[in-house]
């Protein structure tokens, strides 16, 4: 990334920003994808998804006009695929940290082509394709800065970990995140095609139903629900409003 293009702000030159952005881009979703690795066949479908939404993005909707990057993440989606019924539950082929890795750095080098100068629709987009295994990521570090915990340590309260203490089966955990995975695609798909406003809908729209998915399993903390929170005494608040008028007239009788 060498620039970025904000409405209402305009051209933003990253200069010697740029590689160490870059960098951070490439670590970030390299591992994120890896954490994502903990049940058989889930990083392999969620890359799958991902990979193929990138290449329909790059080849529709990107500026730079080339097959090239997206041939080449439609041909990694062809070895996934021939590898996803071997790796799906119960598995007996294993990606391990080195398959998880390999993914995540091309998902994430991939995604770069598009952001040599970006725009905001072409940073957004990339984001929201990857969204399931950045949420993950992103919710482990605050649940373990939260809790006072080395962020870098494990536990078992990632987004799979809590589907499967709810009460879903392995496959059901797995076949629920690639549902959310598809949901992030197909709001990817649509920022292209939204003009500002549409785009900023979506976005808030988006980040709201997230948390309130995150509160209600408990990815953060069973008692860390801020946003299910005030919804809730919104609601007494306004039921207790409602109750006035009739409790009144009650006392009249």
């Amino acid at each position: 990334m060498t620039s970025f293009s904000i409405p209402l702000i305009g051209l933003i030159h990253l200069k010697w920003m740029s590689m160490p952005i870059t960098l951070l881009w490439i670590v970030a979703i390299t591992n994120a994808v890896n954490l994502l690795d903990g049940l058989d066949g889930l990083a392999t479908g969620v890359s799958i998804i991902a990979l193929t939404t990138s290449a329909i993005t790059g080849f529709f909707f990107l500026t730079v006009n080339t097959t090239f990057v997206p041939i080449l993440m439609l041909t990694l989606v062809a070895a996934l695929i021939g590898f996803l019924p071997y790796n799906f539950h119960p598995a007996s082929i294993f990606l391990g940290d080195t398959g998880a890795l390999f993914i995540g750095f091309m998902i994430s080098v991939f995604s770069l082509y598009g952001l040599k100068n970006a725009t905001f629709i072409s940073i957004i987009i990339p984001i929201f394709i990857l969204g399931v295994p950045i949420t993950d990521t992103v919710y482990a570090i605050l649940r373990r800065m939260v809790n006072k915990k080395p962020i870098f340590q494990a536990d078992k309260h990632h987004l799979h970990h809590r589907l499967m203490q709810m009460g879903l089966t392995h496959r059901q955990t797995v076949l629920v995140i690639y549902g959310i995975a598809m949901i992030f695609s197909f709001i990817s798909l649509l920022l292209p095609l939204s003009s500002l406003w549409g785009t900023i809908f979506l976005i808030i729209a988006s980040l709201l139903g997230l948390e309130l998915f995150v509160e209600a399993i408990g990815l953060v903390g069973a008692h860390r629900q801020p946003l299910l929170n005030f919804i809730k005494k919104l609601v007494v608040n306004s039921a207790t409003r409602e109750g006035l008028p009739g409790e009144k007239k009650n006392k009249k009788h």
